[in-house]
């Protein structure tokens, strides 16, 4: 029976990604700093822990992030390990267009895959769009102010939950390579995205669209942060707000 290790297995993506594999039947095991039931503990970014972490195990679904230069040296450290531990299967989630679109974070993205690449590791890459909660944050953030503003571009978000689902299933196949693209079930505007969020949470302040200069903002009016084809994700933003 294949065995799977989750990093990240308590965030947002990593939990609904453990409950699905399990739900197979399958052994799973999460890791994180401390461990704790059905969770071996190891240091992603000493690399402290690992050898011990990724013994006896097949396939890992990496969906630990702190969305900082801490992932550089997570993904460089795991993906040593698990070259040397022989696993078959590295199944990581990455953004949608992040080799497309100028901005810092994004490039960091590439780099990650190009690392995972290179370790010569059997691997699955999954691109996914916006998650819901980042759309919300654009407007929860600016609490403080009498509007709201937002860039006119659109968006596709994703349920975290939807992605989860996506990253399991796909560790239980073989190894793709670049996977499809998944996004949201629709493209919506800011200004469409902020009435929704207006009626659902009850906020009367007003929006305040504007296009940002400068080619990352280009790239974002071109859509390029938004998978092409079917969509794959189910949940609307409304129905993520109204569960909230």
């Amino acid at each position: 029976m294949t065995k799977f290790l989750v990093t990240g297995s308590t965030g947002q993506v990593g939990r609904p990604a453990t409950e699905a594999l399990r739900a197979t039947g399958a052994e799973v095991v999460g890791l994180t700093r401390r461990g704790g039931p059905g969770a071996v503990a190891a240091d992603l970014v000493s690399g402290q822990g690992l050898t011990g972490a990724l013994a006896g195990v097949d396939t890992v679904v990496h969906l630990a992030a702190g969305n900082n230069k801490r992932d550089l040296p997570m993904m460089r450290n795991l993906t040593t390990a698990a070259a040397e531990a022989g696993i078959k299967h590295l199944v990581m989630v990455s953004i949608v267009g992040c080799d497309r679109v100028p901005l810092g974070f994004y490039r960091q993205r590439v780099e990650l895959e190009e690392i995972a690449l290179a370790s010569g590791v059997p691997l699955t890459i999954q691109r996914a769009t916006q998650f819901h909660s980042l759309v919300e944050q654009v407007f929860t953030a600016q609490r403080f102010l009498p509007v709201v503003f937002g860039p006119d571009w659109p968006y596709q978000p994703i349920a975290m939950q939807e992605v989860g689902a996506r990253m399991a299933e796909l560790a239980t196949g073989a190894p793709q390579g670049r996977a499809d693209d998944i996004g949201g079930p629709v493209r919506q505007t800011v200004r469409e995205l902020h009435a929704i969020w207006k009626r659902v949470t009850g906020s009367k302040r007003r929006g305040v669209i504007f296009k940002p200069p400068g080619k990352m903002s280009a790239a974002f009016a071109a859509g390029y942060h938004l998978a092409p084809g079917s969509s794959y994700g189910q949940q609307m933003f409304e129905q993520y707000l109204q569960a909230r």
